[in-house]
């Protein structure tokens, strides 16, 4: 196996000294141009690399990032989630390191774990499922930033204020002339894990719909509610429970006119069992989604809640690098972003017909 070039192989190759090629390397201190593109040209032919390891010991940093993503393949959420951190990492030379935890609170313990034996400089939960591992995160020193999900009130975290956007969404409904609106979204018990835990994602939604209703004076009918599974994926599972939430909906001796879906999967299904039906959206049943990740492929096109996805991995970059190293005054104040989401109006909402 051939040896790795080292600073010395570099320096005699370009005829300079091993100090000029670290001025070169790290850009610190002049350097004379013709010099420059000598030790540049040395640094390509003889394919020096810098020993990242020994730097990171020496500086006691390692450079990464963990990131615990709920799901790394499938839901378009995570997925543009993860982009933006990872672009925004690479800007302040880091890497991350992705670990897959599937809504399991034991995966998650098992990641965070992972990470404090790596050294990683910092831990983003995209989103957490249980509190109890987030401050076993912080617990170790680690800067640690909550995506999605507030689980922690005492520790970093990047919102999007899921109740005004569910609002928004129920009040383009009524501004349509519609009031028996159905509701799908996923099961709020699977995502409580503690009893001290914040309302999750999905209590948020739930919440937010039952209180448009109640501002509008209408009467709140739990026949309309489809509590479903939900499995954090883009597979058939969650396509059928939303299909499956709607099937039930319609059947009922008085059907909605509108159905807000809690996410985009969900609504996806949604729309396949109203067309299984030999009904037609938005002519028979207007549905409305949240996320907007592949709303716009769908057919119709989906109105949907569209949350800034890689705004929120870049702002969950910037608060770990914020807090790098952590603070050593224990009672600092947690930085907390709320992002704003917008309404996109598409061709799967319009005015109810009578039925």
């Amino acid at each position: 196996m051939q040896k790795a070039a080292s600073l010395k192989d570099v320096a005699r190759l370009a005829g300079v000294s091993t100090a000029t090629v670290t001025r070169v390397l790290h850009n610190n201190g002049y350097v004379g141009e013709e010099t420059r593109a000598r030790v540049t040209s040395a640094l390509k032919e003889t394919g020096y690399q810098l020993n990242v390891v020994a730097q990171s010991l020496r500086k006691q940093q390692t450079r990464t990032l963990g990131h615990l993503l709920n799901t790394i393949t499938r839901n378009p959420f995570f997925a543009e989630v993860a982009l933006g951190l990872e672009e925004q990492a690479l800007q302040h030379g880091c890497n991350v390191f992705i670990y897959n935890v599937q809504a399991s609170a034991e995966r998650e313990r098992l990641g965070v774990e992972t990470f404090i034996r790596r050294r990683t400089d910092g831990i983003v939960f995209t989103s957490p499922v249980d509190p109890a591992n987030v401050e076993l995160a912080a617990k170790a020193g680690i800067p640690v930033v909550q995506v999605d999900w507030l689980a922690r009130v005492d520790h970093n975290a990047v919102l999007v204020d899921n109740e005004v956007g569910a609002i928004e969404a129920m009040e383009h409904l009524f501004a349509l002339g519609h009031q028996r609106i159905g509701f799908i979204g996923a099961d709020p018990a699977r995502f409580r894990h503690s009893a001290d835990a914040r309302p999750s994602v999905a209590e948020q939604r739930l919440s937010a719909y039952r209180k448009s209703l109640a501002a509008m004076g209408i009467a709140a009918d739990e026949a309309l509610v489809q509590i479903r599974p939900y499995y954090y994926s883009l597979d058939e599972r969650d396509a059928a429970e939303g299909y499956a939430g709607m099937r039930e909906l319609l059947t009922l001796e008085q059907r909605p006119t509108a159905v807000f879906a809690t996410c985009d999967i969900l609504a996806a299904g949604a729309l396949q069992a109203v067309h299984d039906a030999g009904l037609r959206v938005p002519d028979d049943i207007s549905v409305i989604g949240f996320d907007d990740t592949y709303a716009a492929r769908l057919s119709p096109p989906l109105t949907t809640v569209a949350l800034p996805m890689r705004e929120i991995g870049e702002r969950a970059a910037d608060l770990v690098f914020r807090h790098m190293p952590p603070p050593s005054d224990a009672a600092s104040e947690p930085d907390i972003v709320t992002l704003p989401s917008r309404l996109a109006i598409r061709g799967s909402t319009a005015a109810p017909v009578s039925q």
